[in-house]
């Protein structure tokens, strides 16, 4: 129950933000603006905190490192695997595989970890965030441009990868705070303050937006559906205004296309929605279920190696990637065409499944490892 009691109030704000968008208490034009602060201003702040209390000769430990990385590029082949096997093209089949492998350490991971374990946490939360960042992400994008574009398009999205990693503040307030960290540098008592404050600000405001985000996710399907359905209307009271027959007759066509329409493509309807749900299903428990026990895995195989793997650094690992998926995979579903939807509505998914399965695995990781 002491496990519950920390991790409750994270998810409980992702629900917070949630309702809040889809019950239109929170403006949706707002969440852009919300982003830029997490983005932009309170999450650098906050890595850059973490980063003075992580010097630099504890970041470079290449087991961490490794270990980490082979289980990220390992989780991508299998989520790639399921998705071209279930008919997905490169595109969207190379995003699922990101959201499979890249957990949401920024938004939630790191303030989790910490109100866990304490800064002790940090430095291995940094260099999973940089992989995902870096090397997770660049690989899925390039992936995905392999549809119809060959090896052109592949390395342009790559490039573009790398171009959007330079303009990301979260990396460069890492390696800022390192580098205070090691030459012993300090900004003074009025901005360090200042990012203090920011730094605060941080964990609630990420785990709002993260709610509102994907309550804006969900309601742009229920818009685009309400959109649809006025269209339709419209174009039906249109067409009965233009012709002369009679009142009766025209609802008895309609009726009856109606009634022939929902019978002949309820079937087809319904089987696309258990494939989707299937879909969603599988990618979830890839992410909350195979992606840590793969983590799990490599390092215990590390250790008996004879690798410098920490058992303590091996847990957070495994924690972070037992995480739910990263929401940014979202923008950049839409940046690169494919299914925004489907990317949208598995991060839900794995997000409201990990309030329980995160807090089970903390509680009982140490009994069973």
């Amino acid at each position: 129950m002491e496990v519950f009691s920390i991790t409750c109030p994270f998810f409980a704000l992702v629900l917070v933000g949630f309702l809040a968008a889809s019950k239109k208490l929170l403006p949706l034009d707002a969440i852009p603006g919300l982003n830029i602060f997490v983005l932009y201003f309170a999450l650098p702040c906050m890595l850059f905190r973490f980063g003075l209390q992580a010097p630099l000769d504890r970041l470079l430990n290449p087991s961490v490192f490794l270990t980490y990385f082979a289980g990220a590029v390992l989780m991508v082949a299998i989520a790639l695997v399921a998705g071209r096997a279930s008919g997905l093209g490169w595109n969207n089949a190379s995003f699922g595989a990101l959201v499979a492998a890249f957990p949401n350490t920024g938004f939630m991971g790191v303030p989790l970890l910490l109100a866990l374990f304490g800064s002790s946490a940090s430095g291995t939360a940094i260099v999973t965030i940089t992989i995902d960042m870096i090397f997770t992400t660049s690989l899925c994008v390039a992936l995905s441009r392999l549809e119809g574009a060959g090896g052109e398009g592949a390395r342009a999205a790559l490039f573009k990868a790398f171009k959007g990693i330079l303009v990301n503040p979260m990396p460069w307030a890492i390696a800022l705070g390192v580098l205070f960290c090691d030459l012993h540098l300090t900004f003074g008592a009025p901005i360090d303050n200042t990012i203090k404050l920011l730094s605060d600000a941080a964990s609630p405001a990420a785990l709002f937006t993260l709610g509102a985000v994907l309550g804006r996710s969900w309601m742009g399907k229920v818009f685009e559906k309400s959109y649809t359905s006025d269209e339709q209307n419209r174009s039906l009271n249109l067409q009965d205004n233009q012709k002369h027959n009679s009142q009766h007759r025209s609802q008895h066509r309609l009726q009856s296309i109606s009634q022939t329409s929902t019978n002949y493509d309820s079937p087809h309807i319904s089987n696309r929605s258990k494939n989707q749900y299937l879909d969603y299903l599988v990618i979830t428990f890839l992410k909350l279920i195979v992606h840590p026990l793969i983590i799990l895995s490599l390092g215990l195989a590390a250790i008996r190696l004879g690798f410098a793997l920490n058992p303590f650094s091996l847990k957070m690992m495994v924690l972070i990637a037992a995480l739910p998926s990263a929401s940014n995979v979202v923008m950049l579903a839409q940046r690169y065409g494919a299914d925004s939807e489907r990317v949208a509505k598995i991060i839900l998914c794995t997000t409201t499944i990990a309030f329980m399965s995160f807090s089970a695995l903390v509680q009982a990781y140490d009994h069973i490892f």
